[in-house]
């Protein structure tokens, strides 16, 4: 089974062109191996790349874990990539549309020696999904989140307002300790991605993930928006912003007038192989 390993600012998946290939077993059971960093290939999870009757392809989401996600906001810029940079929709497109178990997503992008660069998706309307902002006890700590969602699930903790967690900054969070306790909160019954901000200034953030499935990862790009449209209904955050994530950066901005956000960054193919069946 051939497979391409790509990243989008260091959150990595494995890719599988559907259109050529046949799953060899079932995907939950593949993404756990092949998801190994020691005894498969390495990565966030995997990403099955599969026709779709409304759009140019439907990307099928799995977590390192096996379990199912609807929408990343990385992943499907790789998608995207993999689409343009492959032939699978003609050279002169500037644009292709991805459906995903959370909606039909468009991703716009720019090229340079025929390949996708900087890709934009419109990641569509977030919605609050609970008091803004909400109170939450775990380990023992007294926090206040803003849940989103993003076509998933999100908590997002600005660093200001939880001295509890005891960090002047994200890089001093105890994630790899303390991560799994907020995935698995009695608040969250099917688990939540958990994001940390440090605030910069109102268009500039510090930010770490914790993500259901995967752990920490270096970036997630519908937390990124998450965490940006929770920075503004509360009054944080500009509509445009700089993401410092810790495998690079990304962008997101907030149109008023439709209610959308588009998260824009780079995607890269890191290598292909095959997987034995």
């Amino acid at each position: 089974m051939k497979f391409t390993k790509m990243q989008g600012c260091g959150n990595d998946y494995i890719y599988i062109d559907c259109f050529a290939e046949a799953i060899p077993e079932e995907p939950s059971s593949l993404a756990r191996r092949i998801s190994d960093r020691h005894y498969g290939v390495g990565s966030d999870g995997l990403i099955l790349i599969e026709p779709s009757s409304r759009a140019d392809a439907f990307m099928h989401m799995f977590n390192a874990d096996g379990s199912e996600s609807a929408m990343c906001g990385n992943g499907i810029r790789c998608v995207a990539k993999y689409l343009y940079d492959h032939g699978l929709v003609p050279r002169g497109r500037r644009a292709v549309r991805v459906d995903t178990c959370s909606g039909v997503r468009e991703i716009t992008f720019r090229t340079g020696n025929g390949r996708a660069t900087e890709l934009t998706v419109d990641i569509g309307r977030p919605a609050l999904t609970g008091v803004l902002p909400e109170d939450i006890l775990i380990l023992g700590m007294p926090l206040r989140f803003i849940g989103v969602d993003v076509g998933n699930p999100h908590a997002v903790y600005f660093l200001e307002d939880n001295a509890a967690l005891g960090a002047k900054g994200v890089a001093e969070l105890e994630l790899t300790r303390l991560g799994g306790a907020f995935e698995t909160c009695g608040r969250f019954p099917e688990g939540v991605n958990s994001e940390f901000v440090d605030i910069v200034s109102p268009r500039e953030i510090n930010f770490r993930v914790w993500e259901r499935g995967s752990g920490e990862t270096l970036a997630c790009g519908t937390g990124t928006v998450a965490a940006v449209y929770a920075g503004i209904c509360v009054g944080k955050l500009e509509h445009e912003v700089l993401v410092h994530l810790p495998g690079g950066d990304l962008g997101v901005r907030y149109e008023p007038a439709s209610g959308h956000c588009f998260l824009s960054g780079g995607a890269a193919e890191v290598f292909s192989g095959e997987y034995p069946n």
